[in-house]
């Protein structure tokens, strides 16, 4: 279905949890070209819905928090990703770690 809607020009490309039932090798080549797709100023804008920080393309820019409908943080992904700002979104606390580009999470 991926393929699918990246062989047209998309203006707007939606994904939510395109990662879901992908092994760790599916996800991480689709983060991957995600990140690629991204990266590429002449690719279309993208919005991603995830519950997995780890599965955040690097070349992501900005960032929505919700919870209950309310949004608990937004903006630039450098300063709206933040442990304090997961802890409220999950109702636990939450570590948050950036290596490479990419971001881990634990409780």
């Amino acid at each position: 279905l991926l393929a699918r809607a990246f062989s047209g020009t998309p203006a707007l490309v939606l994904l939510d949890e395109p990662t879901a039932g992908l092994d760790l090798g599916g996800r991480e080549d689709l983060v991957g070209r995600l990140g690629a797709l991204g990266a590429d100023p002449t690719g279309p804008p993208t919005v991603l819905v995830t519950h997995h920080v780890e599965e955040i393309p690097a070349a992501t820019t900005h960032l929505l928090l919700l919870r209950e409908g309310q949004v608990l943080a937004a903006g630039p992904l450098s300063e709206a990703l933040t442990a304090e700002a997961l802890s409220s979104t999950f109702g636990l606390e939450v570590h948050l770690e950036r290596r490479g580009g990419r971001w881990s999470a634990w409780a």
